[in-house]
């Protein structure tokens, strides 16, 4: 039997500077690289073999690329030879632009990397201040150069729009100035603030007002129009791929999509390795220690890092795939999701479905069911409908 693909993350938890929107894990001690690398490969012989045939590794963060190409090339060959990977995997790495250079990335090229991501988030110098990034406007524009110069044809650019006050000619010009660079992804994120990072707390204590939700519904708007017209495929909500360029069909599937990142939202099975990270082979979900000396002790005592696992329940796996599945374009897999749960689609759901087909938020197919462009603004408003059903 041949075993499902999977994909492989690996948490790099370090950042020269955390971001005031940021809630993921990272530390700034950059002196425990070294010993996070050791700790990682024996996180990597602890687990042993898998029952699955790797085709992507996403190399996240933190800052992947405050590594030195010698570390990231050591990852790569030790993650090749523990588990099943396929020859011509998607191998990713994040950068952030003001780490790299020319040299660097020409490294990371030679490693077999052969996706790159870079954090952009804005090309004004005034909103990377007011998020927190350490490289301006010009270092993005650099980066981005230096990333084709080193040879990589399959580079995405992140943006961040929906800032305070933010007015819709300045999201404009950030998406103008994007595609400028003909990248071939796009992944535009709204600002969010959680509760624990230092931007959350600014705005429990006033100091920043959020940009009001009918604003940000326009500048998604503005995003969807903008980025159609230039021949992006918005395959997800907050993703956007050009077709490859043999193939420009627009029912061709055959893009630059992230092959890595829909896995997440087809719950195809991942193992996340590094401290916080995630895994998910169905219905069983499990997370690693949030703390890299936590992380590394366990390891140093031949334990695993995880922190907790939780097996999902029928209706929480049902919840889960209504939400990750109205997320991407091909939306809901009718067929499939009522012979996995046992359950009459159209009968469960129908009411609710045609109110959202006649107020054009939904497309109804005999097999598919997935959200117009209006109806992407409102995700979460239309899977809190369905699940009340």
């Amino acid at each position: 039997m041949t075993p499902p693909h999977a994909g492989l993350y690996i948490h790099i938890p370090f950042c020269i500077k955390k971001c005031a929107y940021c809630d993921f894990y990272s530390t700034a001690d950059l002196s425990l690289r070294h010993d996070f690398l050791d700790g990682l490969f024996r996180e990597m012989e602890l687990l042993g073999s898998r029952p699955f045939a790797f085709d992507t590794i996403y190399l996240g963060g933190g800052t992947p690329s405050v590594l030195p190409p010698q570390s990231v090339e050591l990852l790569i060959t030790k993650a090749f030879s523990q588990f099943d990977i396929h020859s011509n995997a998607e191998i990713t790495i994040e950068v952030n632009p003001g780490t790299v250079d020319i040299n660097h990335l020409q490294a990371y090229r030679q490693t077999g990397i052969n996706r790159i991501n870079i954090g952009v988030q804005s090309f004004s110098d005034n909103s990377l201040g007011f998020l927190g990034r350490i490289h301006t406007k010009d270092e993005a524009v650099a980066a981005i150069s230096a990333a084709r110069q080193a040879g990589f044809d399959n580079m995405g650019l992140d943006l961040i729009y929906g800032l305070p006050g933010q007015e819709p000619e300045a999201w404009q010009i950030d998406l103008e100035q994007a595609i400028s660079f003909s990248p071939e992804h796009l992944s535009c994120y709204s600002l969010t603030y959680e509760e624990n990072t230092p931007l959350g707390k600014m705005m429990t204590e006033g100091k920043v007002e959020p940009l009001g939700d009918d604003a940000v519904a326009d500048l998604f708007k503005i995003m969807q129009g903008i980025l159609g017209k230039q021949g992006y495929e918005q395959y997800e909500i907050a993703n956007f791929a050009r077709m490859y360029p043999e193939d420009n069909s627009p029912g061709n599937s055959q893009s630059y999509r992230s092959q890595h990142n829909q896995k997440y939202w087809t719950s195809a099975p991942y193992i996340g390795l590094g401290p916080s990270a995630h895994s998910f082979v169905e219905p069983v979900r499990s997370w690693n220690v949030a703390d890299i000396q936590t992380y590394l002790s366990r390891l140093e005592k031949g334990i695993l890092p995880m922190e907790k696992s939780e097996t999902l329940t029928d209706e929480q796996r049902l919840t889960e795939t209504l939400y990750l599945s109205l997320r991407t374009r091909e939306g809901i897999d009718v067929p499939r999701l009522e012979k996995t749960f046992g359950l009459d689609f159209h009968g469960r759901y129908g009411e609710a479905l045609d109110d959202l087909v006649m107020r054009e938020m939904l497309e109804l197919t005999e097999t598919r069911c997935s959200l117009t462009p209006k109806g992407m603004r409102f995700l979460d408003g239309i899977v809190a409908l369905l699940v009340r059903q």
